[in-house]
């Protein structure tokens, strides 16, 4: 495996780990810790950009069904959804 798909996991794994909320914090980075080595390029792509939206988006989409700024359009989001700690 390539030092910078590393380098980028180890982001990735950093920006779930570090959200501003501590419920977020756990509820994502246990999310990205079980699945980030199964996730392809483009998955790994995805993850980045599920990543990007704010945590309240997040939230009420996983908690709620409320679908905000077409969250439910990246693929990570479905796998998110089922996702139970």
């Amino acid at each position: 495996m390539s030092e910078e798909l590393e380098i980028f996991k180890k982001k990735l794994l950093y920006r779930a780990s570090y959200r501003g909320t501590k419920e977020m914090d756990i509820l994502l980075s246990s999310f990205v810790k079980k699945y980030i080595s199964d996730f392809n390029h483009y998955d790994l792509i995805e993850l980045e950009k599920f990543l990007k939206f704010e945590d309240e988006v997040i939230l009420n989409f996983y908690n709620f069904d409320k679908i905000d700024k077409d969250i439910d359009k990246n693929r990570i989001s479905k796998i998110f959804k089922k996702y139970k700690i």
